[in-house]
């Protein structure tokens, strides 16, 4: 048993193996190539791609294949494209890409080619369809409109001429007028202009006013996108008809092609004039025919005028088309041939197959599209020559298989599709793997050749030997197997090779799909040897090929010899040298022989065989044929003769390729060898047919034929009989007959009831024959009858029947089914008509149950008979619901049954729909659903929405329709943020269901859709506008409104809006107003508002544009220049101010003139107002210098004046003298003076004195006078003789006019007289004066003075001199006035009064303020009373107070100043001078006052800081800039237990986000913010804790709990024996300390005294710089300073280091004090006084407090004396109405007394006046910067103070960098919010507080860059208002009261903290301590406290003085205790 078993396991490991091979063989031949295809296109190119040649192309080619296809390029010829650089490349991803060239780098090859991409892959290759690519260079063209010519009446049409070269591009996008009319494409065409599709402009019934305009087009270039206008303008000339006009064209052809493509829009054109005009009508061709039909026009196709236009072509529009023109007179027509073309595509079916071997495959290409020009077909990219739509490959061989395309193309385009051929089954033809090589051997041993063949099916190999098969025999043996891969092995073995076996040995490898073969050489050694060639036949005319099979080896020649010739002897002979013989085109006659083969050896050894070559020709039939057609029953024969051909032949016949046979009365009989006959004795219709001779020989056969065909007439096959049907029924009557030809079958039906006339059959849907088989489907009563059936093929007169077709009916209803309907309560009648044979009885079923009228009496069943059956009537009274149902009625008659059904509807209306609910809702739409109710068997036509407002009432709704097939709706138009009520109905054909309930929904808010309404821009000056606008209408808030967003831009500009924010005013009807500010003078600007809500901005309103107002010329004119014209006329030119700096239309000049010694005086100036640029003036005084200044005027007013110029006029004669005297001096002198000319007009020259005696004819006697005499002495004159005078005056012009005469007449009395004038004299202050005397008399006058009626008395500056004269020396103001002269002798006496006017500067001036804003102030100047000289201007003097002193000039005009650019929040020093023609006057005094801003203010910490797990973001929006903006930031961060501060940033920009990164999370950190403003900073301490890892919060830091006063009374009281000794034990350090104070205040000779006990004068000053004052002061430059930097500012800091500790969480605490880095390099330098005397406090209430004014270095750290202040931070602070105002007193001067009156709140009695005190509770703690609240409000002995060395350079400023009181409460530490601010030390007086400070002295504070608001925290949150929760909302801080009675200037609005302003302001209700130091005296308690006016005043000079001699006195002044006590504090 063993073995067996054992041998099964072989057998079975061996099938195994076997299975294994075989599945591997199978797996081989049929490879799994299921997924992998041929390529096919994904992505295939267009036909077309036009590119410009800025723009360039790319052409993209995908196609999909498996493997994935190559993409290659190619042209139309097939070659492959490459790159072209720069102008073609072929990208990796297979694009092919034009990039932009330049327009010289066009190259035809390249842009303008035809391309076609070819995808490919092992299984074949696809072309796409032709790629047609053009580049177009951009050039120049123009296109042009000519003239077109028109009768009146007519259409014209205006062609817009485009070249040809763009023509493809452009196209007419629009047409224009001169008359801005615009006319484009569209479907208007009952207007009069039409642009046609095809860019024409057609114009209907053209009239005269057409001929007025011109035309022009405007094109579009469709690559580049330009568009530009025709070059010319075309007109229409229109022509008016003379006569009538038959139709004629405008040009000569009758006949146009067009071609347009499919969807296309175009107009045919039938461009006819004619008088009439005529009508015009358009026909079209029927296809193939010459017929026509008129063209319907409708939507697509329109007629305008003659114009045929068609929209969206379709191929049926193609064809020809005739436009026929008729009028009156004749006619004319035009025809037109239309193609339209429709794009190509193309598709093979199928698109792929796979075919056996040798099976036929068909492929056929559907294609569309037209037209189609050619059909073509490629195989792997290649043309196959075949041009039919289907492709047939009958027999399919390996190499057919590949990829097929079918290509259609026309002149246009192109299209392709693909298709694969794949082979099927066992398809590979054998091929030869392996084979034997040609040998050369020895004869004897055995030879083993072998051949290997594959292919599938299995190939048999054969062997042969030249040409002859090798069987197998006892030396040649053939074997062969299969290995294992399917591979067949053949082999041949030759037992002992002799010579004679060698020869051309051959395997032949053969299967049905192939064969293959090998052949080589077996050379054996040996003589030579030639096989036995057997004989070989061959036909004439075939080719001869014959090889020597000869064996042995070597051989040296093989000839063949015909006859011992040696071949070849001609030209058809060709032979080798291997043996083979050719013998071409072989004929028996020259090629039949015996041919003998010769091999021969280089011996001489040769072999000879013999070939018998038999040469055998074809037979040769003579062509034959039937004579004619045969009738049946002729007799016919056929001779078939063959006449050439090899014997024995043998002649055959066949009828229709078979066999002959007799029964057909057919006989063949063969006459000699080549003679065969054919009989057919009565040929009947069978033997028609073809009949064929075959001639056959050894050769072959041939054959020829020849048909007879025979005619026989018609006869039956099937005759047709009378036939019944039943109705309804197809019937079916065959008819069939034979004959040759084939005999036409036709049928036809009597006429009537009865045979005779016939009538052809009506063809219709149900009667039809086929094959003469007469058809009538489902056949009804009427077609009944008689009908004739006929048989006619033209043999003989034809057959025919006439039968009978009945038609039996069983009873049919013609309606089986169908609804009826009838109202819910109504009478309803349901009818059933049976049709059939009679009788028929008809019942009624309801829903399949019978229905039977006796049971209900609702219903009635009627019957009635008709002609063609029976109708049944059931009614039914009134319908019910159960009445829905379907009734039956069945009729029955002999024949059958049949029944119908009614569905009986019952219709209601429907109930109402419910579950009604929202789905959805936005602002404008809500989304319903609902459920579909009971529909009341009546289709729901519609719901019906309805929805109103909440308010409204259900008769004022709106309604929503929707369709009844749906169950959701959207209700849109809805108004936003408004409440609606929605209910629905549902309504049928029937009626309308009752309303649901009704939901109720708020619409969400959206943006507002309305824009703003009425709104106004108005100018209000020249930089501001006003822009007043309403609400959008109230339905278009869409919400609430918060705001509007104003934005203003210049206009004409593209710069974008600024936007600004308002806030919504809820006032209803209520205006909103905004004014925009800092706007450019005159300047156009756009103005748009959009409303806001809470979801976003509404739409912006239109613009609106506005004009700021005129300003005025921010320019003078230029160029201004005088010229002198006469001596009263000067002309005056100038050149316009730039256009840019007229700030408005420039409307006149204003030329301002005067004489330049009254230019001074405004009063004394003239104007002249001019519009050109020169002008004349007129009317001046002569030869004076004139001061001119021209200025431009606009609307707004007058402009900057030019820089003066000047002119004098020219000289003339002066006028006369103004007065004469003569007086007499003697018997024969008289004494003539004068005055000189008022206007002398020029330099006088001369006096021409005139002297005439009276009556006398005497002559007149002249006398020359030098200039500067005025006076003249005639002498020798006669006594008692009148003599008569007159003087004149010349200048170099000439005399002057004479003056007045007068008469005298010389005597020996001299009265005395005076000869000089009264005159006014005008002295100069300072300078000497002198007024004339000059008397006459005898004897001798007495002259004497008077001085202001006052008798004059000689002193040191006035003296008499001895002409009589007053010299008054260095004249001052006083000597201003009066001054008579008296002369008098004993005769007579005289009298003369002078005035003296003292020209002297101006005295002080009176400066106040008037107003203060940010960068400016505005001040009021007034001259001083006593100024005599007309004033001429001012000149203002202001300086910040760490800045230099600037000037500004004020013209004596003006009443205000501004002085502008100051610096936001700071200090001002201003006063003004006066100034007149003699020089600058006395200063005014100082004004000391503040521009308006503070420092920034603090945020709240949640704005400000966002804390994550490893930084935290700063929010800088968060900061509030005080009203001066912010600079920049300083941040600083260390970790809570850290000392040091580190330094993030110094220049942090504001209105940014800031993130301090890289900090460790869980982790508590100390943040520290410096806030910069021009106006100085804050800074902010923060703590936070960073997140843990996870986002989580810490832990907060463990605070002591809040308690409330009672716990802390209770713990007090419990613990007394604890607190009695501590305070007792601070009692005695208090008392310590206070006798230490005591003691150090009395020592005048220390070196602190000078600084803490010195009384500073506003001159003095402390050099801070020196070292040595450093040590005084006890600094010590402090380590580790981190400073606040500030980019490009140097610092200036006090080195100083509080030698105190302050004891907090984070350790030991430096401190360090930062200066305002706005503050001057010179900080510390001295304060140089101004040159201006203080004449002390004129205005206001003056202040007490001297010393406020005065703040010394000393005392910065000390409260001022009568400054009240709020201590806030205590419990009082929660209740404003409990806070106490503490005010500090005067220093007392070294008194020490009680203060009675006092001591309850201000000292302990026997408290020392100026003791030094440093209490826990101080109103200016230092140690307590760091304060925090416990629950009592007051301070935590956590904090408890440490003894500070207190700098004394610190008065009220905190240290800047430890100014903030840290408040806790029970949600973590905050710092404080406003309160701890950096406060500038430039503040001391608030913003308010103009005038604080100028009551003090001349120059306010030299040190109050000290003086700091000391601030013990203005809020503190989380205080003990909110014990539970760490609220960050601060309690309110307490009011300040507001003294109506001070200076209105002297508000503080803002501030709630203790600030400077109170050393500088008024608090009457306060303390008696504010006011004037007289109403201090009334209103003290303690008159003795206060210093009467008079010390006051003593004190002050003293202050006077001490500034004088400098700070030398300092010590002294201070020992004497004449000033006050700088530094005391109190305690509270």
């Amino acid at each position: 048993m063993n073995m067996p078993n054992k041998r099964l396991k072989w057998l079975m490991l061996f099938a195994a193996v076997a299975l294994i091979a075989g599945g591997s063989q199978t797996l081989a031949a049929n490879p799994p190539d299921a997924d992998q295809k041929g390529p096919v296109f994904l992505k295939e190119p267009t036909n077309r791609i036009d590119f410009s040649n800025s723009t360039g192309a790319e052409i993209e080619c995908k196609a999909s294949g498996n493997p994935m296809p190559e993409i290659i390029w190619i042209r139309s010829d097939g070659t492959a494209v490459g790159d072209v650089p720069g102008l073609r490349q072929i990208s990796s991803d297979g694009k092919l890409v034009f990039p932009p060239f330049r327009a010289e780098d066009y190259r035809q090859e390249v842009h303008a080619q035809v391309y076609a991409c070819l995808a490919r892959n092992q299984f074949g290759s696809i072309i796409s369809r032709d790629v047609h690519v053009r580049a177009v260079v951009a050039q120049y063209y123009d296109t042009d409109v000519n003239k077109a010519y028109v009768i009146r009446g007519n259409a014209a049409v205006l062609k817009c001429e485009i070249p040809s070269f763009v023509a493809d591009f452009v196209s007419v996008v629009s047409w224009h007028t001169d008359q801005n009319e615009d006319f484009l494409p569209g479907s208007e065409y009952d207007g009069k202009y039409l642009v046609l599709p095809s860019g024409e402009l057609h114009i209907r019934e053209v009239g005269p006013e057409d001929g007025y305009k011109s035309y022009q087009c405007r094109t579009k270039h469709r690559l580049t996108g330009e568009t530009r206008l025709s070059a010319t303008k075309g007109r229409l000339v229109i022509t008016e008809p003379v006569g009538a006009k038959a139709p004629t064209f405008s040009s000569d052809s009758k006949g146009s092609i067009f071609e347009r493509s499919i969807k296309a829009s175009f107009a045919l054109l039938c461009q006819a004039q004619a008088f009439p005009v005529p009508i015009i009508r358009w026909y079209k061709f029927i296809e193939g025919t010459t017929r026509k039909q008129a063209v319907v026009l409708n939507d697509r196709v329109k007629q305008v005028s003659g114009t045929l236009i068609i929209k969206d072509a379709v191929v049926d529009d193609s064809g020809k088309y005739l436009c026929v023109v008729n009028n009156s007179v004749g006619g004319e027509s035009v025809e037109t041939v239309l193609t339209v073309t429709a794009p190509l595509s193309a598709k093979i079916d199928p698109p792929t197959q796979t075919v056996d071997f040798g099976r036929p495959a068909v492929f056929t290409c559907q294609y569309t599209g037209n037209p189609i020009k050619t059909v073509s077909w490629m195989k792997d990219g290649k043309a196959i020559g075949h041009s039919e739509p289907v492709l047939r490959i009958e027999s399919v061989k390996k190499e057919d298989k590949g990829m097929y395309q079918c290509f259609i193309r026309n002149d246009q385009e192109s299209a392709e599709a693909s298709a694969e051929l794949k082979l099927g089954g066992r398809f590979d033809p054998p091929v030869i793997r392996q084979a034997f090589q040609e040998e050369t051997m020895e004869p004897g041993p055995s030879v083993f050749l072998k051949c290997v063949a594959g292919g599938n099916p299995t190939p048999e190999i054969s062997w042969e030997l030249d040409g002859k098969k090798i069987a197998n025999n006892d030396r040649y043996q053939v074997g062969q197997y299969v290995t294992v891969n399917g591979d067949v092995v053949s082999y041949l073995n030759i037992t002992s090779v002799h010579a004679n076996d060698g020869g051309l040995y051959k395997c032949i490898a053969k299967s049905k799909v192939g064969v293959a073969e090998h052949s080589a050489k077996l050379n054996v050694y040996g003589l030579p040897y030639i096989r036995q060639m057997e004989k070989k036949a061959i036909v004439a005319g075939e080719t001869l090929i014959v090889t020597c099979p000869v064996a042995g080896y070597p051989i040296d020649s093989i000839v063949w010899e015909r006859d011992n010739r040696a071949l070849p002897i001609n030209r058809k002979q060709k032979v080798f040298p291997n043996g083979t013989l050719i013998i071409e085109n072989v004929e028996r006659n020259s090629d039949q022989a015996t041919y003998t083969c010769v091999a021969k050896n280089q011996e001489g050894y040769s072999a000879r065989g013999s070939l018998e070559v038999q040469v055998m020709v074809l037979p040769s039939i003579h062509p034959f044929s039937f004579d004619a057609e045969a009738n049946e029953g002729d007799s016919v024969q056929l001779t078939c003769h063959v006449a050439k051909g090899d014997l024995p032949l043998r002649i055959r016949w066949t009828h229709n390729g078979l066999p002959l046979f007799t029964h057909l009365g057919v006989m063949a009989s063969k006459i000699g060898e080549r003679i065969s006959l054919l009989t057919v004795e009565s040929v009947k219709a069978a033997n028609s047919g073809n009949y064929s001779c075959v001639a056959s020989n050894n050769a072959g056969n041939v054959s020829s034929s020849a048909e007879l065909l025979v005619n026989v007439p018609p006869r039956w096959i099937l005759e047709p009989t009378d036939k019944a049907f039943a109705q309804g029924s197809d019937a079916k009557v065959e008819c069939k007959a034979d004959g040759f030809p084939k005999p036409q079958v036709t049928w036809k039906k009597a006429v009537g009831d009865t045979p005779g006339e016939y009538k052809d059959l009506k063809k219709s849907d149900n009667i039809r024959v086929e094959e003469g088989t007469l058809h009538v489907d489902n056949i009804q009563k009427t077609n009944e009858g008689y009908y004739l059936c006929e048989a006619i093929n033209g043999i003989g007169s034809g057959l025919s029947a006439v039968i009978m077709i009945s038609v039996q009916a069983p009873p049919e209803f013609t309606e089986k089914l169908r609804n009826q309907t009838a109202r819910r309560g109504e009478p309803a009648v349901l009818q059933c008509e049976a049709k059939g044979e009679k009788p028929i009885g008809i019942l009624w079923n309801m829903n399949n149950m019978r229905l039977d009228p006796k049971n209900d009496n609702r219903y009635t069943i009627r019957e009635e008979i008709l002609s063609t059956g029976v109708m049944s009537s059931l009614s039914i009274k009134r319908t019910e619901r159960s009445d829905s149902a379907l009734f039956t009625c069945v009729a029955t008659n002999a024949f059958g049954s049949d029944d119908a059904s009614i569905n009986m509807i019952v219709q209601e209306v429907p109930e109402m729909p419910y579950a009604l609910k929202v789905l959805d809702k936005s602002g404008r739409s809500v989304q319903l659903s609902w459920a579909q109710p009971y529909d009341g068997n009546s289709p729901l036509d519609r719901y019906i929405i309805e929805f109103k407002r909440s308010r409204a009432s259900w008769s004022e709704i709106d309604r929503v329709i929707v369709p009844g097939h749906t169950t959701e709706a959207q209700v849109q138009k809805l108004s936003p943020a408004t409440t609606y009520n929605i209910r629905i109905v549902a309504e049928n054909a029937i009626g309308t269901s009752q309303s649901s309930e009704a939901v109720t929904i708020i619409t969400a808010e959206e943006a507002p859709s309305g824009k703003p309404q009425n709104i106004k821009v108005e100018p209000v000056n020249q930089t501001t506008m006003r822009v007043t606008w309403k609400p959008p209408p109230r339905t278009e808030w869409n919400g609430e409104i918060l705001g509007y967003y104003v934005g203003y831009k210049l206009s004409n500009t593209n710069s974008s809006y600024v936007f600004e924010t308002i806030n919504f005013i809820t006032e209803e009807g209520k205006e909103h107003n905004l004014e925009l500010q800092n706007l450019r003078v005159y300047t156009q600007y756009s103005v748009v508002i959009q409303a806001f809500n809470k979801i976003g901005a509404g739409p912006l309103s239109e613009e609106e544009k506005q004009f700021t107002a005129e300003g005025t010329p921010s320019q003078p004119p230029s160029d201004t220049a005088c010229t002198t014209l006469t001596s009263q006329t000067i002309r005056v030119g100038w050149v316009s101010p730039p256009l840019e700096s007229a700030n408005g239309v420039i409307k006149t000049y204003k030329v301002v003139y005067a004489p330049s010694d009254e230019w001074y005086d405004e009063t004394k100036r003239h104007y002249k107002k001019t519009a050109s640029s020169d002008t004349v003036l007129h009317g001046l005084k002569k030869y004076t210098n004139y001061t001119m200044q021209v200025l431009a005027t606009t609307a707004g007013g007058d402009g900057v004046r030019s820089v003066p110029i000047h002119c004098q006029t020219e000289p003339d004669v002066p006028e006369a003298p103004t007065d004469v005297k003569a007086l007499v001096m003697g018997n024969a002198a008289i004494l003539v003076s004068w005055r000189p000319p008022a206007q002398p007009n020029g330099i006088i020259t001369q006096y021409t004195v005139y002297s005439k005696a009276e009556g006398a004819e005497t002559e007149t006697k002249t006398q020359k006078v030098p200039h500067y005499q005025m006076s003249f002495e005639a002498t020798e004159l006669e006594k008692n003789k009148p003599y008569e005078f007159w003087v004149t005056a010349s200048t170099t012009i000439g005399e002057g006019q004479q003056s007045k005469s007068i008469v005298a007449m010389p005597s020996d009395q001299v009265p005395a007289k005076i000869a000089s004038f009264d005159d006014t004299f005008t002295a100069t202050f300072k300078e000497d004066a002198k007024m004339p005397c000059l008397a006459v008399g005898a004897p001798q006058p007495e002259i004497t003075w008077k001085i202001k009626g006052v008798e004059f008395s000689a002193n040191d500056r006035m003296r008499l001199l001895p002409d009589g004269s007053l010299l008054i020396k260095s004249v001052n103001r006083q000597d201003a006035g009066d001054y008579s002269c008296h002369a008098e002798n004993s005769i007579a006496k005289d009298s003369i009064t002078h005035k003296l006017i003292v020209l002297a500067p101006p005295q002080s001036p009176h400066v106040t303020l008037s107003a203060t804003t940010t960068d400016a102030l505005t001040v009021k100047l007034k001259p001083h009373e006593g100024d005599t000289a007309p004033l001429h201007g001012y000149t203002l003097h202001y300086k910040p107070e760490f800045g230099e002193w600037e000037t500004s000039e004020v013209s004596v005009d003006s009443q205000k100043h501004n002085i502008e650019g100051l610096l936001c929040g700071s200090r001002y020093q201003v006063y003004a001078t006066g100034f007149n023609n003699i020089g600058a006057g006395e200063a005014s005094d100082i004004l000391n006052t503040r521009t308006k801003g503070q420092k920034p203010k603090l945020p709240e910490k949640p704005r400000f800081i966002e804390v994550s797990s490893n930084s935290v973001s700063l929010h800088f929006k968060a900061w509030k800039d005080g009203g001066c903006p912010m600079s920049h930031f300083v941040v600083e961060s260390k970790k809570r237990d850290q000392i040091e501060w580190n330094q993030i940033s110094n220049n942090v920009k504001p209105d940014n986000n800031y993130v301090v990164l890289d900090l460790e999370p869980a982790t508590w950190y100390n943040l520290r913010i410096t806030a910069h403003n021009s106006a100085g900073f804050t800074v902010a301490e923060y703590d936070f804790a960073t997140l843990t890892v996870t986002g989580g919060t810490i832990a907060p830091s463990r605070d002591l709990p809040e308690l409330s006063a009672e716990d802390t009374i209770r713990i007090i009281l419990s613990n007394l024996n604890l607190v009695v000794p501590v305070v007792a034990a601070l009692l005695v350090i208090i008392i310590a300390i206070i006798v230490i104070c005591i003691l150090r205040s009395k020592g005048n000779h220390h070196k602190d005294d000078v600084v803490y006990n010195q009384t500073m004068g506003p001159g003095a000053t402390l050099d801070k710089r020196r070292p040595d004052l450093r040590d005084e002061l006890g600094y010590i430059a402090p380590p580790n300073r981190k400073l606040p930097p500030v980019p490009g500012s140097n610092y200036n800091t006090c080195d100083r280091i509080k030698r105190g500790t302050v004891i907090s969480r984070g350790g030991m605490r430096s401190n360090h004090s930062t200066w305002d880095p706005r503050r001057n390099p010179n900080l510390y330098e001295e304060l140089k006084a101004p040159p201006v005397p203080m004449h002390g406090n004129h205005y206001g209430h003056a202040h007490g407090n001297v010393e406020c004014h005065y703040r010394h270095p000393g005392m910065e750290d000390e409260i001022c004396p009568y400054a009240t202040f709020h201590l806030l931070g205590f419990r009082e602070e929660m209740d404003p109405t409990k806070a106490m105002n503490f005010q500090t007193f005067p220093h007392q001067n070294g008194h020490t007394g009680p203060v009675p009156g006092h001591a309850g709140t201000m000292l302990p009695p026997g408290h020392p006046g100026h003791v030094h005190s440093r209490s826990g509770s101080q109103s200016m703690p230092r140690a307590n910067r760091y304060q925090r609240k416990n629950s009592q409000g007051g301070q935590s002995s956590i904090y408890t103070p440490a003894p500070e060395y207190d700098d004394p350079a610190n008065c009220a400023e905190e240290d800047q960098y430890r100014r903030y009181t840290r408040v806790n409460s029970q949600g973590g530490s905050l710092y404080s919010g406003p309160g701890p601010e950096y406060d500038d030390p430039a503040n001391c007086a608030p913003e308010e507080d103009q005038y604080g400070s100028q009551y003090g002295g001349p120059y306010g504070q030299p040190y109050d860059h000290y003086g700091s608001r000391g601030s013990m925290g203005r809020r503190s949150i989380g205080s003990a208002r909110n014990p539970g929760n760490g609220s960050p909302e601060p309690p309110p801080p307490p009011p300040r009261n507001h003294d109506m009675s001070n200076s209105s200037f002297n508000d503080s609005k803002e501030s709630n903290e203790i600030s400077e302003a109170e050393c500088d302001r008024d608090h009457g209700p306060r303390g008696n301590y504010g006011e004037d130091s007289n109403e201090a005296v009334k209103r003290s308690p303690q008159p003795k406290d206060q210093r009467t006016t008079e010390e006051m005043r003593k004190l002050i000079e003293s202050r006077r003085q001490l500034n004088e001699t400098g700070p030398k006195q300092l010590q002294l002044q201070q020992a004497n205790g004449a000033g006050f006590t700088a530094y005391d504090t109190m305690a509270v």
